[in-house]
């Protein structure tokens, strides 16, 4: 079988997460960060900016820069403008509780494909109950200064049984901030959000009136328009795509182990020991190997394997040589 990725000499996007460390511990965090809870291995700053140097010299036209929350990362632009001068454009993933005009007007120096806020309740209340001590004003303030900056803005929404009958006020809040883009879809049962699934997840009931609101408001009269992203809707439509069509998608971990995919806790290279030419090679085989199969077929059979995502071990027997 041939897929679309063995005609690619490098992925089309690299999702790096840049530490685990974060100012905020969200309730529904899929990568397990929090405060202090940097992984004791993460690239340190002279490794992270060599890595950054190599995807400089690639022919990788998308980069997004995550955590954890990545504008903690003390080296964040270092990095971000070492992507940014070799015209790789970048999407900057953050909870906006630290973005501010000064980060703006940097980040609006280098080709930014986007900046993406969380916004997860159109109150204050809502909004802190799933993430505990976030100020909602800070984010809006963020969402703010992005396109003031003149950088493009993506909304993004988590829900749960906290908000999401506040769907609609925040899909009204991202339009006003002039979003071009608003990202949801069914909680995944990842990380935090694995261990807290009880109290988290919505009822079929909620997620029948999000799905009726969310075809409502794809073409409403008299609004500005907006690009709503919520389909493939579940994580088991998305593992049934990548079977046909594995994603052209390089997901770094802090401490530079390459991930098949999110959901899988499956690890296919290392790039403190492997190049990135290399680790592309590696990820392409991980697709064809009976553990990827095996797991992705279990993880599209039973919701409940997705909690195991964090918890890595090598697909390949290249990669932890």
């Amino acid at each position: 079988m041939t897929y679309r990725i063995d005609s690619l000499k490098a992925p089309l996007l690299v999702s790096w997460q840049l530490t685990r460390d974060c100012d905020l511990a969200c309730l529904h965090c899929c990568t397990d960060s929090a405060p202090g809870k940097r992984m004791a291995d993460e690239f340190d700053a002279g490794e992270a900016i060599r890595f950054a140097e190599q995807l400089a010299h690639s022919e990788i036209p998308y980069v997004m820069l995550c955590g954890g929350e990545p504008l903690i990362v003390p080296h964040f632009f270092r990095l971000a403008e070492t992507l940014g001068r070799a015209g790789i454009q970048l999407k900057i993933e953050t909870n906006g509780q630290t973005f501010d005009d000064a980060i703006a007007e940097r980040l609006a120096r280098l080709p930014v494909r986007s900046v993406q806020i969380s916004l997860d309740g159109a109150t204050q209340e809502v909004y802190a109950r799933q993430r505990p001590g976030a100020s909602l004003e800070k984010a809006h303030a963020a969402c703010r200064a992005v396109r003031r900056a003149g950088l493009p803005l993506e909304v993004t929404f988590a829900p749960t049984r906290f908000n999401i009958h506040q769907l609609e006020a925040v899909i009204a809040q991202a339009r006003a901030f002039g979003a071009f883009r608003f990202n949801t879809g069914r909680l995944m049962r990842i990380g935090t959000a694995a261990r807290q699934w009880q109290r988290l997840t919505p009822s079929a009931a909620q997620y029948r009136t999000f799905i009726a609101t969310l075809q409502h408001q794809a073409n409403p009269d008299g609004v500005e328009p907006i690009d709503l992203r919520y389909l493939p809707f579940t994580i088991v439509e998305t593992l049934r795509e990548n079977l046909a069509d594995p994603p052209a998608t390089m997901l770094v971990l802090p401490n530079g182990w390459v991930k098949v995919a999110a959901v899988l806790p499956l690890v296919c290279a290392d790039l403190r020991r492997h190049t990135l030419a290399d680790a592309w090679d590696l990820y392409r085989r991980a697709w064809r190997d009976d553990t990827t199969t095996r797991l992705l077929w279990s993880a599209i059979e039973d919701e409940a394997r997705h909690s195991e995502a964090n918890s890595w071990y090598c697909a390949l027997r290249r990669a932890c040589a």
